[in-house]
């Protein structure tokens, strides 16, 4: 069983995809078979173009929103790190010079 290669379409590619729905009035299914993506991925490329234009539920984050939080995430994981080892590196040294004043 051969797993199929996950195919990435850039910003422009998806904007175009979304658009044949959103302006052309095609259906998602017949321009998710016209392109040869799945009907999942565009039905969400459309729904999220919806909420970046203010026209999905308050709770529902946009596209900048979400690059943030990914951005905040990945910083607040670094910075844990390194409060980690700070505080392992306090551990060593204050275990290291409590014993050398003997």
């Amino acid at each position: 069983m051969s797993k199929r290669k996950r195919r990435t379409f850039n910003d422009e590619q998806k904007a175009e995809a979304v658009k044949l729905v959103r302006v052309c009035g095609e259906s998602v299914s017949q321009v998710a078979r016209d392109l040869g993506l799945s009907e999942n991925s565009l039905r969400n490329w459309v729904n999220q173009d919806k909420i970046d234009r203010g026209e999905g539920s308050e709770s529902a984050l946009t596209t900048e929103e979400k690059e943030e939080l990914r951005i905040l995430r990945r910083d607040n994981r670094r910075l844990r790190m390194e409060v980690e080892i700070l505080k392992k590196a306090t551990a060593f040294f204050a275990k290291d010079s409590s014993g050398s004043s003997n």
